[in-house]
């Protein structure tokens, strides 16, 4: 089984620069307080790594 983890939207994109904002589009987070869960792949920690303020890790799986 992947390794997985559980992210999660803890801030607004609202005055936030474009980047910030594609990125989280680009982990599929749109809305506040919305969880995906993604593989765990060095691309997907840059991105987490990228806005920390905007998401957290919730749970780390396999």
């Amino acid at each position: 089984m992947a390794k997985t983890i559980v992210v999660k939207q803890v801030g607004s994109p609202i005055r936030r620069p474009e980047i910030q904002r594609k990125t989280l589009i680009g982990l599929g987070l749109n809305k506040m307080h919305k969880t995906r869960e993604l593989k765990d792949t060095p691309a997907v920690r840059g991105m987490v790594n990228k806005i920390p303020h905007l998401v957290e890790i919730i749970e780390e799986r396999g």
